[in-house]
C-alpha cells in the first residue's frame, strides 16, 4: 500500500530541519589567516559558456592554473575566493538561521586551511581555531553541525605534487587532516561526512579529486578515475574507522549524488539502459555501506581491460569502516532510451539525459521532479537498510531585490514545499530519515558555475558575479516560509 496523495506529512520529533554550506563557496579568505590555494580558488566564472554545459564549464588546464595563480586583484571571475564572506560574517550567518529555528547545518572544513599544502607535520592554528569558534557558536545556537572532511576542495599543492587523488600517498596526507579535525572537534561535531558526492569524479575530476588530463597524457582517463576513487573510498573508510575509535558517539556518513534515472519507455533496452545507470550512480554508495565493491564493476573491469589496484589489505579496511547513514543531494530526475539520438535532450550542469516529457524543465536545464525525491528515498532505503539524510536540495533562481528591498521567491517556495510533500509520504512509506538540508540557505557561489547570480538561498547576499556589493544580508519571502515549517516539524508547508 502506498500513502496516499492527499497525506498531511507527519515527521518524527527531533527531525534535523536546517540547511547546507559548502566551505570554499562561502567562506571566502581566501588567503587569509595562513590559508593555502585550494583547487576550488583556481576555478572561475565563465560567462561566455553556455551555463547547462556543465563539461566546458568544469574544463581547466595548467595554463588556466598558472592564469588563476597570478590573478592578484580582489574582484574578478574566481567568486570562490571570495564567497558570500562567511569567515568574517558566520556570526550574523547563525543569527539568521538560528532565528529561523535551525536545528542542524551542514558546513565543511577547508583541508588548505588547516594543512596549507596537505604535507605539513601540523596543522595551522588560526584555521584550527577558526572552525573551534564556528562550532561554539553553532552549538551556543542550538544548532548541530553537521560536517564534511572533502567538499569539492583540497589543496592545490597535492594537484602538483602527487597529481590529485590518483596518488594512494593522498589517503596518509588525508588520514593526516581527518585525525585531527576529530581529535580538535569530537566534543562540537557528533554528525559527520567523508566526501561529498564521491561519485561525481567521473562529471568533473579536477573539482572532485585534483585530476588534471594534461598530468595524464597516453593513460586512460576511466581508469585514473577509478583509481582516484579508490582511493577516495578506501580514505573514507579509514576514517570511519578512526572516527569509531576517537569518538565512539560520533557517526558517519557518506554522501551520494541521487541521481535518478527513469527508462524513457516500457522497451526492455530501455528498461536495461535506467537500471544500469543507477547502478553505476550508486557504485560508491554499495562500497561505502556494504564494505566491498559490487561484483559487476569488478567484471566491469577486467571486460575494459581496466587495471585498478585493490589490495587484500585495501578491501579489509573497506569492509571494517562501513558508514552509519546514508546522505545524498537531490536537484532532479533524468530519464535514459536506448536511442538518445532520436530524443530531444536536456543537458544541465550536473549531468545531461533525454528530456522527459511529463516534468517541467527550469533555465539551468533540471527537470523538477518532487515525485523523483520519494521514488529515491525508497528505493535507497529498500537496499541500504540504513537512517538516510538529505543533505542536498534546492533550486537555482536568479533574483533581484525590489524597490522595498523584498525578495520575492515564490518558485522557491513551490519547490521546496513539493519536495518536502514527497518526503513526509516516503517516511509514511517507512523510511527512516534523519534530516534534511536544503543547499545555499545563504546565498554563495554556485560549484558549477562559479557565479552569484545563481541563488539558492534564504536569505539574499548582495554581491554580484565580479565581487561587487556590499555583501549585506536580506530576508527573502521564503525566509518566513521555512520559518514556519521547521517550527511546525513539517506541519504548515
Amino acid at each position: 500500500m502506498n500513502a496516499p496523495d492527499n497525506l498531511q506529512p507527519v515527521f518524527p520529533e527531533g527531525f534535523l530541519w536546517g540547511g547546507a554550506l559548502a566551505a570554499n563557496q562561502c567562506e571566502g579568505a581566501w588567503n587569509e589567516d595562513g590559508k593555502g590555494p585550494s583547487v576550488a580558488d583556481v576555478t572561475r566564472h565563465k560567462p561566455d559558456v553556455d551555463p547547462r554545459d556543465y563539461r566546458a564549464g568544469h574544463a581547466i588546464s595548467l595554463a588556466d592554473i598558472e592564469t588563476a595563480l597570478e590573478w592578484s586583484d580582489a574582484k574578478g571571475p574566481y567568486a570562490k575566493r571570495r564567497g558570500n564572506n562567511f569567515y568574517h560574517r558566520y556570526l550574523e550567518d547563525l543569527d539568521l538561521l538560528a532565528e529561523m529555528g535551525f536545528k542542524t547545518l551542514r558546513v565543511s572544513i577547508q583541508w588548505s586551511r588547516l594543512f596549507p599544502t596537505g604535507e605539513e607535520p601540523g596543522p595551522n592554528a588560526a584555521g584550527v581555531r577558526f572552525y573551534h569558534e564556528l562550532f561554539r557558536a553553532m552549538r551556543e545556537r542550538n544548532i548541530q553541525p553537521l560536517v564534511t572532511l572533502h567538499h569539492y576542495e583540497q589543496p592545490l599543492a597535492t594537484v602538483f605534487n602527487h597529481r590529485g587523488w590518483y596518488d594512494r600517498a593522498m589517503v596518509d596526507l588525508f588520514m593526516r587532516f581527518a585525525e585531527v579535525c576529530f581529535r580538535e572537534y569530537g566534543e562540537e561535531v557528533k554528525l559527520w561526512l567523508t566526501f561529498n558526492e564521491v561519485d561525481s569524479i567521473f562529471r568533473h575530476p579536477f573539482t572532485t579529486a585534483g585530476l588534471l588530463a594534461e598530468q595524464f597524457e597516453g593513460m586512460n582517463m576511466e581508469e585514473v578515475c577509478y583509481q582516484a576513487l579508490h582511493h577516495q573510498l578506501l580514505a573514507s573508510a579509514r576514517a570511519t574507522s578512526l572516527l569509531h575509535e576517537l569518538v565512539p558517539d560520533a557517526r558517519m556518513g557518506c554522501m551520494l549524488t541521487k541521481l535518478l534515472h527513469y527508462p524513457l519507455t516500457a522497451h526492455p533496452e530501455d528498461q536495461l539502459l535506467a537500471q544500469r545507470t543507477n547502478r553505476d550512480n550508486e557504485m560508491a554508495a554499495d562500497v561505502h555501506v556494504r564494505g566491498d565493491y559490487p561484483r559487476w564493476v569488478e567484471r566491469y573491469w577486467t571486460r575494459k581491460g581496466l587495471y585498478i589496484e585493490v589490495t587484500d589489505a585495501d578491501r579489509a579496511e573497506l569492509a571494517a569502516g562501513t558508514v552509519d547513514f546514508l546522505s545524498f543531494s537531490y536537484y532532479m530526475s533524468l530519464v535514459s532510451a536506448r536511442d538518445e539520438g532520436e530524443h530531444e535532450r536536456v543537458s544541465g550542469n550536473l549531468s545531461s539525459g533525454v528530456k522527459n516529457p511529463y516534468l517541467e524543465v527550469n533555465e539551468w536545464n533540471w527537470q523538477i521532479d518532487p515525485e523523483g525525491l520519494r521514488y529515491s528515498l525508497i528505493a535507497l532505503y529498500d537496499k541500504y537498510r540504513l537512517p538516510l539524510f538529505i543533505v542536498e536540495n534546492g533550486v537555482g533562481i536568479r533574483e533581484t531585490p525590489d524597490a522595498d528591498g523584498t525578495v520575492r521567491d515564490e518558485a522557491r517556495i513551490d519547490y521546496l514545499r513539493r519536495h518536502i510533500r514527497e518526503m513526509g509520504r516516503a517516511i509514511d512509506d517507512g523510511v527512516e530519515l534523519m534530516g534534511y538540508t536544503p543547499w545555499g540557505c545563504i546565498d554563495l557561489v554556485s560549484m558549477s558555475t562559479s557565479e552569484m547570480s545563481k541563488r539558492y538561498g534564504f536569505v539574499y547576499v548582495d554581491a554580484d558575479d565580479e565581487g561587487n556589493g556590499t555583501y549585506n544580508r536580506t530576508r527573502k519571502q521564503s525566509f518566513d516560509w521555512y520559518r514556519r515549517v521547521i517550527a511546525s516539524n513539517g506541519r504548515e508547508l
